[in-house]
């Protein structure tokens, strides 16, 4: 654990890592812990300020998760947000109680005096995002309401304390000046200096990965995607030719994509790389499976069987790398606190008890956008990292229903054109990932005069920062009306396009 910066106390939130990466952007180290840490601990590495989470509990419900009172009598700056405001005020003889009229979504937060620290370049009215079933009714002794909307007591401050709460969500963007509060929060309040940034990151987890791989060898399973090629470069800037790339083709790729990787490791970078045909055992798994979660896992268990395959090849080996990062972990388990499972992501829920390695994951704690920074201070080319990103299972989750051969044979061409002309129309890198869907559904159409009954494909765009909630693009319509007709007109096996513009939340990027 760093010491200073900020710590966070994980109770489960889906956006707690929001929290950290707010901070981290302003230049301050933020780092999230269990709630559950003990207070020597925290003692020990003396954080500038604690900031606690969101979650899905109730404070009063049985078995809600706690924290010990003394934590307010360190004298280090304390922020409560939603939960963490709810459970601040429990612990300190305030009361909660389940609220009349709940608050979801966007609201208007009143400031009653703009004149205190906490509030700096913020206007007395403003719009935050608001995710409670519960508020606070009664507050604590020493505390004073600093600002409300309709509904709720929404900031209260114990300010000889230094102690802050609020019920709304700083962290997301939706809370227009959030940022500028959490800011307020670690500057003004908790005092902090401007010394972090990815190159401190870099030399951390350098350090970090030879203290931990010693003469050990890693292997690293590499797509080619964004992820897995920061996770190379590093991991190989720290221990050198103890790192293995293994590059499995699993019949679930991109177009080309084995030729392209092979030949930008293979020649661009003297990173020790093999490729391995498995695309037969993967396909061949995949049969008659058409749950997400069971696809998920099947091929998230053909992974591990490949690299075990290949570890005995290598004598020292001991580690697995993955270029897991946060917003997969986040979406299959919760990392450190209590949050609830959305998916399994086959290089972090979907592995196999018993598997013969340690894993190595050092991106598994940075977003999307602080990933490719890492990769862009390693000197990987930007070519390299502004390419959208590809999930581990492939085409397997873009695959709706049975996986075949033949179905990931259509889909790759269908993406391909989809990709192409993105980049043709100067569109690739204003959109945050974009790619095809193939439903296992077929319906009638009209091609040359002649009867067809085909696939419906569908194709998907979204906009986002960090991956944890995004909006679908704007795509033009005489752009769509090309790529539709091209994948129409090209691809033997589909009849029927449609764009999805669903965002997320509710719906995920990817649909399985």
């Amino acid at each position: 654990m760093h010491k200073g910066g900020i710590v966070i106390l994980d109770f489960g939130s889906q956006y707690n890592q929001l929290i950290a990466r707010r901070v981290r952007e302003k230049g301050v180290y933020a780092e999230i812990v269990p709630y559950f840490t003990k207070i020597e601990k925290l003692k020990e590495i003396k954080p500038k300020g604690i900031i606690l989470s969101g979650g899905p509990a109730s404070v009063y419900a049985k078995e809600a998760p706690t924290i010990s009172k003394e934590i307010y009598e360190l004298g280090i700056p304390v922020l409560g947000i939603c939960y963490g405001m709810q459970l601040t005020t429990h612990l300190l003889g305030g009361e909660v109680a389940r609220a009349d009229k709940q608050e979801f979504g966007k609201a208007d937060l009143i400031i009653e005096d703009k004149s205190l620290p906490i509030f700096k370049n913020m206007p007395k009215a403003s719009q935050v995002w608001m995710s409670h079933a519960d508020h606070v009714t009664k507050l604590p002794e020493g505390f004073k309401k600093i600002a409300y909307t309709d509904s709720s007591i929404a900031v209260i401050a114990n300010m000889e304390k230094n102690i802050y709460a609020v019920q709304f969500h700083p962290e997301v963007t939706h809370s227009i000046y959030g940022s500028e509060f959490l800011g307020n929060f670690v500057f003004s309040i908790c005092k902090c200096e401007k010394n972090w940034d990815m190159g401190n990151y870099i030399e951390k987890a350098v350090a970090d990965i030879k203290e931990k791989v010693g003469d050990k060898e890693v292997i690293l399973g590499l797509s080619g995607g964004v992820d897995s090629s920061v996770a190379a470069v590093l991991i190989h800037k720290a221990i050198g030719d103890q790192l293995t790339c293994i590059f499995v083709d699993t019949g679930l790729l991109r177009k080309n994509e084995a030729e392209k990787v092979m030949e930008t490791y293979g020649k661009n970078y003297n990173i020790k790389i093999k490729c391995v045909d498995a695309s037969e055992r993967f396909l061949g798994n995949l049969k008659g499976v058409t749950d997400p979660e069971k696809k998920r896992k099947t091929i998230g268990k053909d992974f591990i069987e490949v690299f075990n395959e290949e570890k005995k090849k290598l004598k020292n080996a001991k580690f697995l790398a993955q270029g897991t990062i946060y917003p997969d972990v986040i979406e299959s388990q919760s990392v450190k606190g209590p949050s609830a499972t959305i998916k399994s992501h086959h290089n972090v829920g979907g592995l196999p008890e018993g598997m013969d390695f340690e894993l190595l994951e050092p991106l598994r704690e940075l977003f999307k956008d602080e990933v490719r920074k890492v990769g862009r201070e390693l000197g990987i080319p930007d070519h390299m990292i502004d390419r959208h990103p590809f999930p581990g299972p492939g085409l397997g989750i873009r695959i709706l229903g049975e996986v075949t051969k033949e179905k990931a044979d259509i889909l790759r061409e269908a993406d391909d054109i989809f990709i192409k002309e993105l980049w043709n129309h100067a569109l690739y890198n204003k959109v945050s990932q974009a790619f095809v869907v193939l439903l296992p559904v077929k319906s009638v159409g009209v091609m040359g005069d002649e009867r067809t009954y085909e696939y419906t494909a569908v194709l998907r765009s979204a906009d986002t920062t960090d991956f944890m909630t995004a909006t679908w693009s704007h795509l033009p319509y005489e752009f769509l009306e090309k790529v539709s007709n091209r994948i129409i007109n090209e691809v033997k096996g589909i009849n029927r396009l449609a764009y999805d513009i669903s965002s997320k939340p509710p719906a995920t990027i990817e649909w399985e």
